[in-house]
């Protein structure tokens, strides 16, 4: 598995939960952790309503399982 980006990563999940039906509005880099002198800044997951909330549960649980909830 090649090592990206912080924000490589946060475009490849952004696709990968619209794949899904999924939009989480806040997600990007943590600008605090981006300015600092670690390689990797941290991933804001942010604020989501309910809706997406238990959508991305389904989605999840359906993973676990097995299952393809998408």
């Amino acid at each position: 598995m090649e090592l990206l980006s912080t924000e490589e990563i946060v475009v490849r999940l952004r696709a990968a939960l619209k794949g899904v039906g999924i939009a989480l509005p806040s997600l990007g880099v943590d600008p605090v952790s981006g300015a600092s002198d670690e390689p990797f800044a941290l991933v804001l997951l942010g604020r989501c309503n309910v809706r997406t909330a238990t959508r991305l549960a389904a989605v999840l649980e359906g993973l676990a399982s097995g299952g393809d909830e998408t």
